[in-house]
């Protein structure tokens, strides 16, 4: 019996705080829920300005930023191409200079070895020349056999091809020209002074030799001359930009209080390690030098590439508190709601809208925070 008791005590109890937890839950609040758009009056609605939603034909671009280097199809560095120490220095860095003007005299053994071995090879020319000339005089009265003919006449040909290389080792020192040619007439040649010249037209951008220091033919570096009208602009290119840029085109280089026109003339094929990005190559005239080596330019590439698509003002986008895009779209009723979009493209002042919006919306372009603030409220 007391067992009955005490199981129908607890029923009783257990009834109890069933009903009175029936009876907090209907006096809770019910749930808020924010109004699906927002009204604005008169006075509010002046400062918003709307946009209309429409096909849009455009031209994606990119922005990046950008590295000034040397273009390397017009620059060169300058080796020594004999050896012994420097006694002259001809230029200066920021010199421009004419293709095969001198830039520093050397006091070179090299000189003196080629103009030697020159003279030595044209006489041995000239003599077995002559001797090949006198066999075959020979050979046609009988005095000598054709073998001792044809020996004659293939050292002739080998002596000459001698001297005609020694020859080109003197022109490629770069030899004056009027000491070659009295090495040519087989004459001695005067005290002849090793000279550094310039292998094409351009400004010196760098001097890496002085007076008195030794240099080695074929290894010393003495200068770097380059053609400053053209430059390149090295920039690097992120995610899916590097699948928008392509060689041809056109770029637009901030320098200070100009802007340069360029092209793209080459697009990396590997994506750097360190940096995750794509180098591409811009090419751009550089008249006036504004442009410097080592420089740090903004680019924006623009793409020859026409594309399609709902392009809306960047500042019509707002992010809900999970981070995600949407925008205040104009209602029938005249108030303005939220509209979700999935965004692509971006250029800094639009965005393309590839989800949630259709041509003829208006969005709110202009006055979005102050809309969501109203709608907060």
């Amino acid at each position: 019996m007391k067992s009955d008791s005490r199981i129908r005590a607890l029923a009783i109890f257990a009834l109890a705080c069933l009903a009175g937890c029936a009876s907090k839950a209907n006096d809770a609040p019910p749930a808020s829920t924010k109004p699906s758009d927002v009204k604005l009056s008169t006075q509010q609605l002046q400062r918003i300005v709307l946009f209309t939603v429409a096909d849009e034909h455009f031209h994606e671009s990119m922005r990046s930023n950008g590295t000034v280097d040397f273009d390397n199809e017009r620059a060169t560095g300058v080796l020594a191409p004999m050896s012994g120490p420097v006694t002259k220095l001809l230029v200066a860095p920021g010199d421009r200079v004419q293709k095969g003007q001198a830039l520093a005299l050397v006091h070179s053994p090299d000189f003196a070895a080629a103009a030697g071995a020159y003279r030595k090879a044209q006489a041995a020319a000239t003599n077995a020349r002559r001797i090949a000339d006198v066999d075959k005089d020979l050979l046609a009265h009988k005095g000598v056999s054709e073998r001792e003919a044809a020996q004659a006449q293939s050292d002739a040909i080998g002596a000459e091809a001698d001297a005609s290389a020694a020859l080109q080792a003197l022109v490629a020192l770069d030899i004056d020209p009027k000491a070659l040619d009295a090495l040519r007439q087989g004459k001695a040649a005067p005290q002849i002074e090793g000279v550094i010249r310039a292998p094409l037209a351009g400004t010196v951008v760098e001097r890496l030799i002085a007076p008195g220091q030794l240099l080695q033919a074929g290894t010393t570096p003495c200068f770097t001359i380059a053609d400053l009208s053209r430059v390149w602009v090295m920039t690097q290119l992120f995610g899916d930009d590097a699948n928008r840029v392509s060689a041809g085109d056109t770029a637009h280089v901030d320098a200070g209080p100009t802007t340069l026109e360029g092209t793209v003339t080459n697009v990396a094929a590997e994506v750097d390690p360190a940096t995750r990005a794509v180098l591409a190559r811009v090419s751009v005239d550089n008249p006036h030098g504004v442009l410097k080596k080592q420089m740090y330019v903004p680019v924006t590439i623009v793409s020859r590439k026409d594309s399609t698509g709902l392009l809306i003002p960047a500042a019509a986008v707002l992010r809900d508190d999970e981070n995600l895009p949407f925008v205040y779209v104009a209602q029938a009723d005249g108030g303005f709601a939220r509209r979700p979009v999935v965004l692509g493209y971006h250029d800094g002042e639009h965005d393309l809208a590839s989800e949630g919006l259709h041509a003829g919306d208006k969005i709110v372009a202009q006055g979005a925070i102050f809309l969501r603030f109203i709608e907060t409220q």
